[in-house]
């Protein structure tokens, strides 16, 4: 019997999702079912998760605009969609179609990048900590990207042969995007400073790839159980043309519609606690489709390991209490890693 880990970064061995849909049986296994969360409620048509334009916000004419609409969307949903972000149409499709090749190697071939006891990186399943545990319908590759130190390349594949280079690429223009987009976030809450968007120059860059492959009771499943991010913000693209991601949104799920080009970004429960809960970081699910395979290519933003994580002193005095407790990012890390799963992180940062 495999070993249980002590804590969330690492997980236990389980079966391929893309092996079992692969068998074509009309019942998912006891583990994955989930009846509890009635997995397919049809999202709500009156609403629709917000759309931020970049060139809007680098406009001096039309930014103060923008930066309202960004601003009730932080506030209201923690997530939008955003175009023009500068990741180019290039980076984004060479990422689609590694990530959909490496996804369609044998299996043999993909363990070649298994994670390893003690990890959470490589190609598996994450937060697995039990052996009787629910389990999610998807199959994932997690890479830790940026800085590059942080690299641990004998688990990026080197099967498709250009995985890794698009990978690289794909991984800088991604973390200006997420400069710019927290640097928009900053000013939407009334900060001028920079201080913020600048950790994110020298922050934590980690990639989740991720299968959802077809389910025959896609009804009784989930691609990933509802939570929210422990990420400054994070940035997701949809390598597919139809929906499976959804946010909850006044107690009801909502679709994310994909927009060709478009970046899907929410608040992360870093920038929820930096805005002293002006900000709330989502929860978020994903539902798998009963014919259709889906991909996405998840990348959780961190700031610097050097700045604390806490209120902006900007947003606490003059009658506004601090919400939430100053954290370095060890201790932050550490709460988070050494939880229960059933115990709400954001619950443990407040004061």
């Amino acid at each position: 019997m495999d070993a249980i880990p002590e804590s969330l970064e690492s997980s236990v061995p389980v079966p391929s999702v893309q092996e079992l849909a692969l068998q074509r049986s009309q019942e998912v296994p006891q583990r994955y079912i989930r009846d509890e969360f009635f997995c397919t409620s049809p999202s709500h048509p009156s609403l629709r998760v917000p759309l931020i334009d970049m060139a809007n916000l680098l406009n001096a004419h039309t930014q103060q605009q923008e930066l309202q609409k960004l601003h009730l969307a932080c506030k209201h949903w923690g997530v939008f969609q955003i175009v023009n972000h500068g990741v180019s149409n290039a980076s984004l499709q060479n990422m689609r179609n590694q990530v959909q090749r490496f996804f369609e190697l044998p299996f043999q071939e993909k363990k070649r990048w298994a994670q390893k006891p003690g990890s959470l990186e490589g190609y598996g399943q994450a937060f697995v900590t039990s052996e009787d545990q629910k389990l999610d319908w998807n199959d994932m590759i997690f890479l830790k990207s940026l800085p590059i130190q942080n690299r641990k390349l004998d688990l990026w594949p080197q099967n498709p042969p250009e995985f890794r280079e698009t990978l690289e690429r794909y991984s800088e223009e991604i973390r200006e995007a997420a400069i710019a987009i927290v640097k928009f976030i900053s000013l939407a809450l009334g900060l001028q400073d920079s201080q913020i968007s600048e950790g994110f120059q020298e922050g934590l860059y980690n990639i989740r790839m991720n299968c959802y492959p077809p389910c025959p009771e896609p009804e009784r499943v989930l691609g990933i159980v509802p939570h929210a991010d422990n990420s400054g913000i994070t940035l997701l693209v949809d390598c597919g043309d139809f929906p499976g991601l959804q946010f909850l949104k006044d107690g009801k799920w909502v679709n994310v519609e994909p927009i060709e080009g478009a970046i899907v970004a929410n608040i992360g429960q870093i920038i929820e606690v930096m805005s002293n809960g002006i900000y709330k970081a989502p929860e978020h699910r994903a539902v798998v489709n009963k014919f259709k395979e889906r991909l996405s290519i998840v990348t959780f933003c961190y700031p610097s390991p050097l700045m604390d994580i806490g209120p902006a002193e900007k947003l606490i005095g003059e009658g506004n209490l601090p919400a939430y407790k100053n954290l370095t990012h060890a201790e932050y890390f550490s709460n988070f890693f050494n939880r229960n799963l059933d115990e709400s992180f954001i619950d443990s940062l407040k004061i």
